[in-house]
């Protein structure tokens, strides 16, 4: 099935069966159809059609990912992953996150097939970059969603604000305004991201 939809300013989420909600067969389908659209799936299987990134969140997703990439090569314990890959959650939902870690250990529980397609597992490390398209309860409701479903630290990072909000399990979520670096900690250890360039975007 392919979806036209006219120019999105925000997320548009539709619900295509109420009742028996969107398999993961009708879901991939839906997907390989949708190529040039950015697609989630909720836990209720209603499908999001998430809007493109402008240029300033794009650059900022980029240096993120940049960033965490080059730390994870020399660090060597897992591998780090860009904003286009897609992960099954216990939920139900299939998120895609703009930046991730999973650990070699994990990524080892998969088959060579399996790692070729969405992956069905919780990554340990996820970055959120707000975009302009994104509202902040929206994107806090994500990250606990992320959470709830075996993320042990992920970090919710709006650049014109400065602001940077850390999500940790078993604790209340943190928020650093201005700082210049943002140290990880738990699964990414050693990992610090320079956030200079981030809060300046283009």
């Amino acid at each position: 099935m392919q979806i036209a939809l006219p120019e999105l300013k925000a997320p548009a989420t539709l619900i295509l069966n109420r009742e028996k909600g969107l398999s993961d067969e009708k879901y991939l389908r839906i997907c390989k159809a949708n190529p040039d659209l950015r697609l989630e799936r909720t836990a209720q299987g209603e499908l999001v059609i998430v809007p493109p990134a402008g240029a300033d969140s794009d650059y900022r997703c980029l240096d993120t990912g940049r960033q965490l990439g080059n730390w994870a090569r020399k660090d060597g314990r897992g591998k780090a992953l860009g904003s286009s890959v897609q992960f099954w959650l216990p939920n139900g939902a299939a998120l895609s996150p703009d930046a991730a870690w999973v650990s070699n250990a994990r990524l080892a529980t998969l088959t060579k097939k399996q790692r070729g397609e969405f992956l069905r597992l919780t990554p340990e490390f996820v970055v959120e970059v707000m975009s302009p398209s994104d509202r902040l309860g929206a994107a806090q409701r994500k990250m606990k969603e992320w959470l709830d479903n075996g993320v042990e630290l992920a970090w919710l990072i709006h650049g014109d604000a400065r602001r940077v909000y850390v999500y940790r399990q078993g604790r209340e979520p943190q928020l650093y305004s201005g700082i210049e670096t943002l140290a990880g900690g738990g699964p990414v250890e050693g990992f610090t991201l320079e956030l200079g360039d981030i809060w300046a975007g283009l």
